[in-house]
């Protein structure tokens, strides 16, 4: 690493600290440098309030304040140009009268996407962008493809037994992953903004859809499709504790905490879904089945990441099998009798 990139992987690691207060906007993280050392670090702490850029020079010590315009700048996604609920980071730059700025990677947003770059630059203040770009992108997954994509960032989820079956072929409930993988699985869902289930994992299963085992993170939105209203209202879906959507065919109509949200029938439903999902500002989905539904996201190449557990010591003999997928392998790990694998698509 040359040290852009080293102070950038710095401004990588404070983004992080923002993962699960910032959403929807990106994670970026900011420090300023003065003859080799940093005297100023911030991070974009909760959605709404101040930004990196502004966290960061806010936070340099008095006594430094006479060498901030000398100092250089880092700061992991381009400074935004535009008023939203806070004033324009690039006017803080220049106005602290920075002389060099290096960035990670041009925010794709539309408000801004190179926007704060050409007034850093206007002004005088010297540029240097792309630093560590791909981890950059990488750190927002799901901000650049919401973005870019026009739909969430879908992730797909679901447990197997170590023959490759989801569930019996009967009503009884197969508990599969063991309670420190459960663990795991709430944690996710407090990273992600809204979770997924089809009518049958919804009836079968009365799923409350939280993140009750996982302490810290927001309850993620949850959705369900229930084509023809099915659903019994007596369902821990409907008990109001979370918004909820329920995306069907008959109606248009808002219920306390749950919303009704109507597709037409003789559309692509996944497609359409995705669209209102994307018009609802839902940035990333967890789909956690059951086995229909996620084949029909893969079906449609409709997906950013699966995520799948394996009760290697579990096996039964008729069952309902896992969805059919290929994808590139990028991760694995073992927690005592499940195993994970977490795959992207492939190339």
């Amino acid at each position: 690493m040359n040290v852009h990139e080293t102070y950038m992987q710095r401004c990588i690691e404070l983004a992080l600290k923002g993962k699960n207060s910032v959403a929807p906007n990106p994670m970026v993280g900011a420090i300023l440098v003065y003859q080799d050392k940093i005297i100023g670090e911030g991070f974009h702490r909760q959605y709404g309030q101040a930004h990196a850029e502004v966290n960061c020079i806010n936070q340099v010590p008095q006594y430094l304040h006479s060498v901030i315009k000398d100092a250089t700048l880092y700061v992991s996604l381009e400074p935004c140009n535009h008023y939203g609920k806070t004033p324009p980071c690039s006017d803080f730059i220049v106005q602290n009268q920075i002389k060099k700025v290096v960035i990670g990677c041009t925010d794709i947003f539309e408000k801004v996407n190179g926007s704060g770059i050409a007034k850093l630059q206007a002004a005088g203040v010297e540029v240097i962008a792309n630093v560590l770009e791909k981890e950059c992108r990488l750190l927002n997954k799901r901000f650049f493809t919401f973005h870019e994509k026009k739909r969430p960032y879908i992730i797909l989820k679901w447990a197997e037994t170590a023959n490759l079956k989801m569930a019996t072929l009967t009503n009884e409930r197969l508990l599969i992953t063991n309670s420190f993988t459960n663990n795991l699985v709430h944690q996710w869902r407090s990273e992600e903004a809204a979770i997924l289930v089809g009518t049958n994992t919804a009836k079968a299963d009365n799923p409350a859809l939280n993140n009750r085992y996982w302490t810290g993170g927001k309850q993620p939105i949850r959705l369900v499709i229930d084509k023809h209203l099915q659903l019994d209202q007596s369902l821990q879906l409907f008990n109001q504790e979370q918004r909820t959507i329920v995306f069907n065919f008959l109606k248009n109509e808002v219920d306390g905490n749950v919303q009704y949200i109507q597709l037409h029938s003789n559309e692509d439903f996944v497609t359409q879904f995705l669209t209102s999902c994307y018009q609802q500002n839902i940035q990333s989905i967890i789909v956690e089945g059951g086995a229909k539904l996620l084949q029909s996201f893969i079906d449609k190449h409709l997906w950013d990441e699966a995520r799948v557990i394996a009760n290697q010591d579990l096996m039964i003999k008729e069952g309902l099998n896992s969805p059919f997928f290929s994808g590139e392998l990028i991760q694995e790990e073992e927690i005592f009798s499940d195993s994970i694998q977490y795959f992207i698509p492939g190339k």
